[in-house]
């Protein structure tokens, strides 16, 4: 995927996310599975990276964060925004990347 193409996309899910702040709780979940996402980079990707390597990560991520985010708590509500805290979950783990800029 091209790089800038993702990063619009990473921006567009974080802006999503944070459109969410007025309903805490559904901010709050959102928040959490962001987080479970990250999780989820750092184990595939690892801690040292860079944005081309990240973007390359990002091919196929819908369907390995959806099944990590469904596994999570098998006993919750299936997650209605998978594609919204994935694209979150990228743009917050792209800030670590070797060759990140604002």
């Amino acid at each position: 995927m091209d790089l800038e193409l993702a990063r619009q996309i990473w921006d567009d899910g974080n802006r999503r996310v944070e459109a969410a702040r007025p309903d805490r709780r559904r901010h709050g979940r959102l928040l959490r599975h962001v987080d479970l996402v990250i999780g989820g980079l750092r184990r595939r990707i690892g801690q040292t990276f860079t944005l081309a390597e990240l973007a390359e990560a990002y091919d196929g991520a819908d369907h390995w964060a959806r099944e990590l985010l469904d596994d999570a708590d098998p006993d919750d509500a299936p997650v209605s925004e998978p594609g919204t805290i994935t694209d979150a979950a990228f743009h917050h783990y792209a800030r670590g990347a070797l060759d990140y800029r604002p």
